[in-house]
């Protein structure tokens, strides 16, 4: 763990400087992550849509996808900002990708209110479907 890990606040005006470039000419709904890893460096990642909609990638999977790259896998806190009118958690497809290095991880939502909400992936994805949970 990294001897100065970022603030909540940090990795939430991280996500919120993301979801600026966030690409979402058809939903309108941008979304920006910033992911924490236990070395205390933060990747960032806005949505990206795409005419055929399935090809769309999540704040949260760009971020991961990043930080993968840049050989990166083991991480403490993701936080997503949007502007809905209150916190937004990940979605199920990305609940589940997060899950792939780990169910610790914090999920901090924050939407346009202001108020964070925080809660572990566990949480949200109980049971996950994992390699090294399968028999």
């Amino acid at each position: 763990m990294s001897p100065n890990p970022p603030s909540d606040d940090e990795l939430l005006a991280a996500a919120r400087a993301a979801r600026a470039n966030a690409h979402a000419p058809y939903s309108g709904f941008a979304v920006g992550a910033a992911l924490a890893t236990e070395s205390g460096e933060v990747f960032v990642g806005c949505n990206v849509e795409n005419a055929s909609l399935g090809l769309t990638l999540c704040a949260e999977r760009v971020a991961v996808a990043a930080a993968v790259t840049a050989g990166h896998r083991r991480f403490t806190a993701v936080a997503v900002v949007t502007g809905a009118a209150h916190a937004t958690q990940p979605c199920g497809a990305c609940r589940q990708f997060l899950a792939e290095f780990g169910t610790a991880l914090r999920v901090l939502a924050a939407g346009a209110d202001g108020a964070t909400l925080e809660t572990p992936l566990a949480e949200l994805l109980p049971g996950s479907f994992r390699l090294d949970t399968q028999p």
